[in-house]
């Protein structure tokens, strides 16, 4: 097969297959990026998106199909061989050096030399060139990385890109760390980019972006091309059908609710200045930018974080407490970082959904497998998480199914306050319809159980309008009074979250 000679794109892939052992990763995917192009690339976890893109920047090698970089053919064996090529990856959890300045970064790998030595001078102006090229002159070459921002930490690894002459560059899942101000810089970014002729392939869960800054889209399911289009041209519920295989109705439901008795009282808080009450069978909604307070918030109630003044009454139980004494009280929280406070991903699923509550598996202390594994194996059915078993390690599975573990340790747990902080993201659509599903369970009104509290923030607004009852907008670290979820618009809440009008 030959690369036809007419305006070839700046990379193509053709029939790529990738297996591991039985299991289909890629099965005949292609994919091809113009010149001066951004292409989203779209797909629920386990659908083959980082597979592909391991392939094209030489971390993994292809069983079967070929390759082409401005019409040349391309195998690299190496992520070194791709960078070489012109092919730049840019993940998720950046991978720069915080100890060293911005200039090592930048260089690392390809340092100017004089007589056997660094030549820093030299290395300072290529790092200048660097980041000038993207418009970031403000960023000193001589500044420690670990003293930038995340988005300046973004800036500098594309800047790494650029300083090596990278002509492809993905981006996978770029703004999951980023504030909304920050997420536009990154967009004006890549669109100066795209004007310099790099083709860019953007990975991301969140239609929306992709929407706003790719100029088409593809999307993969089950390790194949499940169609694509212009994203001007495609609607959300277009592109969710695409990936899921159906379309998605009602992705935010519904069940009859009835509010309760007042289970979490909160009175003048500091830090937050927050004053609400949270009832059996509401979800109450906690919205604000990146860096408002949101987070500290929820971690000060539930005693990881010192109260320095205010009162907060659970049921019976009243004043400050500490994190083990909450989930005897019945709160228990679910960490926007999984990885690093959510999950032990070392351990199997079976430890991590039931550490916080090991006494029903034994007596004096004691636990019995058999009994752990048992309990283990009704959440994971019920939560249908998808992996071999309770044995299993949590690090091996996908981020949906992992956000699904650290539910099931609340639900075994048996809690009454479920206390979320970005309780989907990271995790691809289908993924969050089914969490979307479990969160309304917990409220409804059911005969069969007596309905849970859900306080929940999410930087995703459609999420909290959605799935709330009622929604605060925290703001500058104070939260405002709560308002009806339904007399509420989106343009409403990013006006408040912005700093616009109040919600």
């Amino acid at each position: 097969m030959t690369q036809p000679s007419a305006a070839p794109p700046r990379f193509a892939m053709r029939g790529i297959r990738k297996a591991f052992g039985a299991t289909v990763a890629l099965d005949g995917v292609e994919l091809s990026v113009s010149e001066g192009e951004i292409c989203g690339l779209i797909g629920q976890n386990g659908a083959g998106k980082s597979t592909l893109m391991s392939i094209l920047s030489g971390a993994l090698l292809p069983d079967a199909g070929e390759m082409w970089i401005d019409g040349q053919p391309f195998a690299p064996h190496s992520p070194i061989d791709a960078r070489r090529a012109g092919v730049a990856m840019i993940y998720q959890e950046l991978s720069l050096a915080p100890h060293l300045s911005v200039m090592e970064n930048i260089m690392m790998g390809a340092e100017p030399m004089r007589f056997g030595l660094v030549d820093w001078p030299r290395m300072r102006e290529m790092a200048k060139q660097a980041l000038g090229a993207l418009g970031h002159t403000d960023i000193s070459p001589d500044a420690t990385v670990g003293s930038l921002s995340v988005a300046a930490q973004q800036i500098v690894e594309i800047a790494r890109a650029i300083a090596v002459g990278s002509r492809v560059l993905v981006l996978d899942e770029p703004t999951s760390s980023l504030g909304r101000a920050d997420v536009e810089h990154l967009f004006d970014l890549l669109r100066h980019l795209k004007s310099q002729g790099h083709a860019i392939v953007y990975i991301s869960h969140f239609i929306e972006e992709v929407k706003t800054v790719a100029d088409r889209f593809i999307v993969l399911r089950d390790g194949r091309n499940a169609g694509g289009d212009a994203t001007a041209s495609a609607t959300h519920d277009d592109i969710v059908a695409l990936m899921v295989g159906q379309a998605v109705d009602n992705l935010f439901p519904r069940s009859p609710r009835r509010r309760g008795e007042a289970i979490l009282e909160v009175s003048a808080l500091e830090p937050g200045s927050a004053s609400f009450t949270l009832h059996r069978g509401e979800i109450f909604g906690i919205a604000g930018v990146l860096g408002s307070g949101r987070t500290h918030l929820l971690r000060t109630l539930f005693g990881l974080e010192p109260v320095r003044s205010g009162r907060v009454r659970i049921g019976v139980y009243s004043g400050v407490a500490r994190p083990h004494e909450r989930w005897m009280q019945g709160m228990g929280l679910l960490s926007e970082d999984r990885k690093e406070e959510g999950l032990a991903l070392t351990l199997d699923v079976a430890d991590n959904v039931t550490m916080s509550k090991l006494s029903p598996f034994g007596p004096a202390g004691l636990v019995f497998p058999s009994r752990q594994h048992t309990a283990a194996a009704r959440w994971i059915s019920e939560l249908a998480i998808k992996c071999a078993g309770p044995f299993q390690k949590a690090g091996e599975l996908s981020g949906g199914n992992q956000q699904k573990i650290a539910i099931a340790r609340l639900l075994h747990h048996d809690v009454d306050i479920l206390v979320l902080d970005e309780p989907t993201r990271g995790i691809d659509v289908g993924s969050k319809a089914q969490i979307y599903r479990l969160i309304d369970a917990l409220v409804a009104d059911a005969p069969d159980h007596q309905p849970r509290a859900v306080l929940m923030v999410s930087s995703y607004l459609p999420e909290l309008l959605g799935l709330c009852d009622r929604i605060a907008v925290m703001q500058r670290g104070r939260l405002g009074e709560a308002v009806p979820a339904d007399s509420l618009t989106e343009h409403d809440l990013m006006m408040a979250v912005t700093g616009g009008t109040a919600a």
